[in-house]
């Protein structure tokens, strides 16, 4: 495994010496049309303060754009992406420079070159919010531990995948010598192939933070004996055939703006063609080729295309074994955006044998 990763961090601002300031007193409608005309705000004096200025910045942006269909829903999220990164908090000395404000050990942890800079809120948001999951631990029902998964790693929060890939664990009667987990993110399904028995499990993952963390949350323990790592494009340094390849790719084609966490949930137009292509050559005559994937893009219209589907029509390398499909979970009551899609939603593991 490379053992210098350069970690994925917000990326620290330097001081302007021209920037709007923003407390209690200042004009909303000012602060509004400051960040529409594309200039930063620095939150000053509470943290609460930048609480206020985000929830006021969604009122604007709901009464000037629908947020109805998927599709809007995606407008939607990028523009208040866009205008709510102008938002900027102080950090000095690894803390945040307003009062009331959460203490984040990421800022140490993440920045031990530089003490003093600005970050957007909604970044020390999601930075605090990582904090906590880091700290406290995350439970899923599939594993025995918590999970405490590194900032920048997507983990998962619902568990219906999870549930229909253990179900197919359980009645897997095949060799257990090894298998590969393409994108190995937090790890679950490493950790579940482990805890059905498999003695080698050579996970993948373009995302460093997910690396890293992984290393650092097994240590010395007998997982970091059983899963080995490597920072790397789909199946990265393993070439040698194995009885079984499990993925869990992203389950949206990409759009036009993606950070790095968003290679999670939105794939490449060539992901699928590749990972097919490579799958081909190391998977072992009698293994299998496992994908987790949902209905997801179909329902919500964003494209039609199903790329497994096309991939065993079209490519002439897997017959398919199996599919199972779950109903997921209903979405909570709680939730503010309109998921009426969630009713059809399924997810599918599909169970693929070489040709």
């Amino acid at each position: 495994m490379t053992t210098d990763i350069k970690i994925h961090r917000p990326e620290p601002i330097e001081p302007g010496k021209e920037i709007a300031r923003f407390n209690r007193s200042t004009d909303i409608e000012l602060a509004i049309n400051t960040l529409v005309a594309g200039k930063p705000i620095l939150i000053t004096s509470f943290y609460s303060n930048g609480l206020t200025l985000l929830k006021e910045l969604q009122m604007h942006l709901k009464s000037k754009l629908p947020n109805k269909s998927f599709q809007e829903q995606r407008e939607y999220r990028s523009e208040y992406r866009k205008l709510s990164n102008l938002i900027l908090i102080e950090v000095v000395n690894h803390k945040l420079a307003v009062r009331k404000s959460p203490n984040i050990g990421w800022l140490e942890k993440l920045y031990p070159e530089i003490s003093d800079f600005l970050l957007s809120f909604p970044q020390v948001q999601g930075l605090n919010s990582s904090w906590q999951w880091y700290q406290n631990g995350i439970s899923i029902p599939a594993l025995r531990n918590k999970l405490h998964p590194y900032y920048g790693t997507y983990f998962p929060t619902r568990f219906d995948h999870l549930k229909l890939f253990d179900n197919w664990l359980k009645r897997y009667e095949g060799p257990k010598k090894s298998a590969i987990d393409v994108g190995i993110g937090s790890g679950v399904l490493s950790f579940q192939m482990v805890a059905h028995g498999f003695q080698k499990v050579f996970g993948t993952d373009t995302n460093p933070n997910a690396i890293v963390g992984l290393k650092e949350f097994m240590g010395e323990t007998k997982l970091s004996r059983k899963i080995e790592l490597d920072f790397g494009h789909l199946f990265g340094i393993w070439e040698k055939q194995t009885e079984l390849i499990v993925f869990n790719p992203p389950w949206l084609p990409a759009s036009s703006m993606m950070d790095s966490i968003d290679e999670a949930i939105y794939y490449k137009e060539n992901l699928f063609p590749d990972f097919f292509a490579e799958a081909k050559k190391r998977l072992l005559p009698e293994g299998k080729l496992v994908i987790i994937f949902s209905n997801l893009a179909q329902i919500t219209n964003v494209t039609k295309n199903h790329p497994i589907e096309k991939e065993l029509s079209e490519g002439g390398r897997f017959q398919l074994e199996r599919c199972l499909k779950k109903t997921v979970k209903a979405a909570s009551d709680k939730t503010k955006r309109d998921q009426h899609w969630r009713a059809s939603e399924e997810v599918e593991l599909w169970v693929l044998t070489n040709k």
